[in-house]
């Protein structure tokens, strides 16, 4: 076996040896020798496995203190696949298609599941397209649905910049304390949509 294909092979290992182990950022990863032994493959691969998930952000080295899984969103992986995937207006279109149509998913979702915990935070927060959609994604209890809408958000900002006005949220708040989901739609339509289709 190549000592390539002996890297790649370690990579992915260790990738599923994250997620069984159901590692979250700011856990610590098993030293390289633990690494090596669990996986019955050498320090070296196990090495140049982890550089190449550091290079990508997903994790990061302290000296004396060891390996750490970091926080998703933080990597560097969405910039570095944006600057090559949204070169073309079509590209760019089909970004914005998506964005709206997993957003009023999330938005009816919210509607539907919201406690007055996560309201309550969606009140308190910063008033700015991330964060306050951030928290709406959040409201819909759906872990994937975050994890897609995280990466399209990460790719939008790299290409889009998005001001609301404040009576957008001001809207969208009552619309979310009434548990309207249709009133919460003809909001992010006229504000969001609207926006939207200027960029497009």
């Amino acid at each position: 076996m190549t000592t390539s294909k002996v890297y790649i092979e370690t990579f992915w290992k260790i990738h599923r040896m994250i997620e069984e182990s159901g590692l979250q950022p700011g856990d610590r990863l098993p030293s390289e020798r633990e690494l090596a032994d669990r996986l019955r493959v050498g320090r070296s691969s196990v090495r140049e496995a982890l550089r190449a998930l550091e290079l990508l952000g997903l994790i990061e080295t302290r000296r004396g203190e060891g390996t750490f899984m970091k926080p998703f969103g933080d990597h560097q992986l969405i910039q570095l696949l944006g600057s090559f995937i949204l070169q073309g207006n079509r590209e760019k279109r089909d970004l914005i298609e998506t964005k709206i149509f997993i957003e009023r998913i999330c938005l009816q979702l919210a509607c539907e599941r919201l406690t007055d915990e996560k309201l309550e935070l969606i009140l308190q927060t910063e008033h700015t397209y991330h964060s306050f959609f951030r928290r709406i994604v959040q409201a819909t209890d759906n872990y994937l649905l975050l994890r897609i809408w995280l990466v399209l958000s990460d790719f939008f900002e790299h290409v889009y910049t998005v001001e609301l006005p404040s009576e957008c949220y001001e809207q969208m708040c009552k619309a979310l304390q009434k548990r309207s989901c249709e009133e919460a739609i003809a909001v992010y339509e006229q504000y969001v949509m609207q926006k939207m289709s200027k960029e497009n």
